[in-house]
């Protein structure tokens, strides 16, 4: 259809609602024919959705638009355009980068240019509801975007340190080394603790590096083990949306050369029009290990103004150097007492104690920042006796960071906690369970402590002890979500620098093998240990064990004899990968924590070992593809939660008329998170009626719950936060009267509240922020939520609240706190 022709007026409308119309249907086609450019259709799609009723009703109202004619008939060319244009976008191989940046770019303008037209056209018609509604579109897409686990941030610039001190001069002869012209790779190399990765993060963050650089900075932690085909893949997610499967390393390599030199040749991410010269290009490698050197000569590429900045504790002969110094007394001190200040603002040091007993303590630390930190946090908000009671025992004479091990020597000394704070010391020894530089779910940790050291199911308890631990500088504790009815929710994390993981791991390995309370194996290639390959007859005695293996493993286990296990926590980076066969001997495991580690979802063979473990209750999975439940049902009578993050599950549940309840007899919660496969929740779920927690949350796709949710009559949490597509709750739901906690916050297409809402009698916490089409009046039964006491949702919901205030005199409403940071990701101190 030709807009050039057309006329003003109605008919005018009338062809932007058809041209719309069409835009959008082919937006929503291409999403079910093709799976490559997600991020950018599911943008667009997410505008279009909104805009759609807008379109409708300015339709419906015979209303004409406020705008000059030739810019409404542009904006008509440019929705002419972009539908030819999302169906060529769809068809492009993911290895023509020039011409998908180039259509990327002319999809953003497109609907940049959308938004723009509503936001000019709405107020004219006094649509405050419309313009609402885009402001809120905005905050929810950037929400998602930067929470999204598998978006474009994954060698994203990590955040600036919170506090520094003492690396502004480093950071200027950092600089000045990095950009002489006959320097392409540089290594800045100093002890563990010593402020390495710190420093590489103000690189990132100082204002001549991003005037040189722009938006082709890469940070990549790299890790002991590093996968180099997964780290090349995290760099494409980085600049494209569909990430090739390469077939080796080689290849891995020779396709990221060619990605570097296209996007050298481009200034935006976005990618305007390829300008004649090359972009400088940053890379840093953070903590590249000894016997990583090969890592070095791969990224090595011949590319002009391409560069290189490796963090490593190891000075590699052949690449150009920068040893970081250890902080002067000065900076030392001053790092100390801002680490030893309480969070109440007090005095950091006992006014008692002499300033050469801190000194002393300063001295002690030898300059390295994360023993000031550690040390520091240790002793803050304690009393002088207790000051001095440490002194007295860390005074030995000498500078206990001499070397790397006299620096867990005196971190060692930080896990001096008192009897009653016994807990703490074990959780801390805990975290070492995971693999370094990798973010620790706490929702694992929840699973596991709530076993082994009887602490609520809730996660209060974990909380509070993770707290604790980062008040100590031993972790950090990530807390995504304010809400305090989500207490330890999937995207809360805990991160530790690799130094502490080795202290918890030095701690737990003091006895020999066999009587180890914690045994934990980080396993290289097919290089097992000594003592396993031995094949000893005599049991271990551990109750936790871990086992992480790298891309190279076979999976070629050997026998070992774990009759005390309590937790099993398997870590890997395979696409296939075999639970163990002595697994089917641990009949005291309770938890079972799986996660795959590399890039693509993988499949887990000898599932069926697990109907054997009589006792386990909880299983965690991430990244992993759930085989179909009809072709081989596992029964899990004792199995109580199950968790399943970012997995495949479409296949587990489709044509399955296995009971689940029957193989599932004891199951009271499930997690299931980001798995975007999810389309439709099984009915036989349903007949788990023993189920008491259901979330599903972060499932994009998911648009349609059971009519027999409402059979689960003994359920008492539902969330359904995020799932986007999603567009109405079954009137079933009625049915649900122990339900406490209903969550549909940023359902954005939910339109209504089903009307028999008001038999949810023990209701007591509705989350509905960002529930954006939710705007008509709330259904009458709402007034017969009499245990209803707190609602949580967004300004313009409130005013649906009002009348049901006005007789509850106990409801409390809150307007939900915006928090979008991008915290959480998995990045060193």
């Amino acid at each position: 259809m030709a807009s050039g022709s057309l006329v003003g007026g109605a008919a005018l409308g009338a062809v932007f609602e058809k041209v719309f119309s069409i835009l959008y249907e082919t937006v929503k086609d291409v999403m079910t024919t093709t799976c490559m450019f997600e991020s950018f259709l599911e943008r667009l799609k997410s505008t279009l959705d909104v805009l759609e009723p807008l379109v409708k009703e300015i339709r419906r109202s015979n209303r004409e638009f406020d705008r000059p004619e030739e810019a409404i008939k542009g904006l008509i060319e440019k929705m002419e355009k972009g539908e030819e244009l999302v169906r060529k976008f769809s068809k492009l191989p993911w290895w023509k980068y020039l011409m998908r940046f180039r259509y990327a770019k002319k999809l953003c303008k497109l609907e940049e240019a959308l938004f723009g037209f509503f936001e000019l056209e709405l107020p004219a018609w006094n649509m405050r509801n419309g313009l609402e509604t885009l402001k809120g579109v905005k905050d929810i897409r950037a929400r998602m975007n930067l929470v999204g686990l598998n978006g474009g941030l994954l060698c994203s610039i990590p955040g600036p340190p919170d506090f520094s001190v003492g690396l502004d001069f480093p950071l200027k002869e950092l600089k000045m080394q990095l950009l002489k012209e006959e320097v392409s790779m540089l290594v800045l190399t100093a002890p563990g603790g010593c402020g390495k990765t710190t420093l590489a993060k103000m690189l990132c963050h100082d204002k001549e590096s991003k005037d040189i650089f722009k938006d082709n900075i890469f940070f990549v932690p790299v890790s002991k083990t590093p996968n180099l085909k997964v780290i090349v893949q995290k760099l494409f997610r980085h600049k494209v949306d569909q990430v090739p499967e390469f077939f080796s390393d080689e290849d891995a390599i020779n396709q990221l050369e060619q990605l570097l030199n296209r996007i050298g040749q481009i200034h935006s991410p976005v990618l305007p029009t390829p300008a004649p010269q090359n972009y400088p290009i940053l890379l840093i490698l953070d903590d590249v290990w000894s016997g990583s050197e090969f890592l070095l000569e791969k990224f090595a590429f011949h590319i002009p103004n391409y560069k290189i900045l490796v963090t490593s504790r190891t000075s590699f002969p052949r690449c150009f150097t920068y040893k970081l110094k250890p902080l002067n007394d000065k900076d030392a001190m001053a790092l100390f007492c801002h680490s030893a200040t309480p969070q109440d603002g007090s005095s950091s040091i006992p006014s008692g104690l002499s300033g050469d007993t801190v000194k002393m303590i300063v001295k002690g630390c030898g300059g390295f920042p994360l023993a000031l930190k550690v040390i520091g946090g240790s002793l803050s908000g304690y009393s002088e006796a207790v000051w001095r009671s440490r002194v007295m025992k860390w005074s030995n004479g000498h500078s206990i960071l001499d070397s790397h091990s006299d620096l867990l020597h005196c971190l060692q000394r930080s896990l001096d906690f008192n009897g009653d704070e016994i807990i703490l010391k074990e959780c801390f020894m805990d975290l070492g369970l995971f693999p370094e530089d990798q973010r620790i779910p706490v929702a694992a940790l929840i699973d596991m402590w709530s076993e082994l050291h009887e602490l609520d199911e809730d996660g209060i308890h974990t909380i509070a002890i993770l707290h604790e631990i980062a008040i100590r500088n031993l972790a950090n504790l990530v807390v995504t979500r304010k809400d305090a009815s989500e207490v330890g929710s999937c995207e809360d994390f805990v991160l530790q620098h690799d130094l502490l993981r080795e202290l918890a791991i030095h701690q737990s390995s003091q006895e020999p093998i066999e009587q180890r309370k914690r045994l934990i194996m980080d396993i290289n290639g097919n290089n097992l240990p000594k003592w396993w390959t031995e094949q000893r007859q005599q049991p271990i005695n551990a109750q936790l064990l871990s086992i992480s293996t790298d891309g190279m493993f076979s999976s070629s286990w050997c026998n070992i004899q774990p009759p005390k296990v309590q937790v099993l926590v398997l870590n890997f980076q395979t696409k296939n990968y075999m639970l163990p066969e002595f697994v089917e001997k641990m009949d005291k495991l309770k938890v079972l924590v799986v996660t795959n580690y590399g890039f693509f979802p993988a499949e887990l063979g000898n599932f069926k070992l697990l109907e054997t473990v009589s006792h386990l209750k909880k299983i965690r999975l991430e990244k992993i593809s759930i085989p179909s439940l009809c072709k081989a049902p596992l029964r899990l009578r004792s199995l109580k939660k199950i968790s399943l993050f970012m997995c495949n599950i479409g296949q587990a549940f489709r044509n399955c008329t296995i009971q689940v309840s029957n193989i599932l007899p004891k199951l009271v919660e499930i997690n299931i998170d980001y798995c975007k496969d999810l389309v439709e929740l099984p009915a036989g779920l349903c007949d788990i009626v023993c189920l008491k927690k259901l979330s599903i949350t972060n499932c994009h796709n998911l648009s349609v719950l059971p009519q027999g949710l409402g059979k689960l009559r003994n359920l008492e949490v539902l969330r359904l936060r995020s799932c986007t597509d999603l567009w109405e709750l079954p009137e079933s739901i009625g049915s649900l009267h122990e339900l406490n906690i209903l969550d549909i916050s940023d359902c954005i297409s939910i339109t209504k509240l089903p009307k028999n809402i008001g038999a949810l009698r023990n209701l007591k916490e509705l989350h509905m922020e960002g529930c954006l089409r939710l705007r008509s009046q709330l259904p009458p039964s709402t007034l017969d939520l009499e245990q209803l006491k707190l609602v949580i949702c967004d300004q313009e919901r409130i005013k649906l609240w009002e009348p049901i205030k006005e007789l509850h005199s106990t409801l409390e409403i809150k307007v939900a706190e915006k928090d979008i940071n991008l915290n959480w990701l998995p990045n060193h101190f």
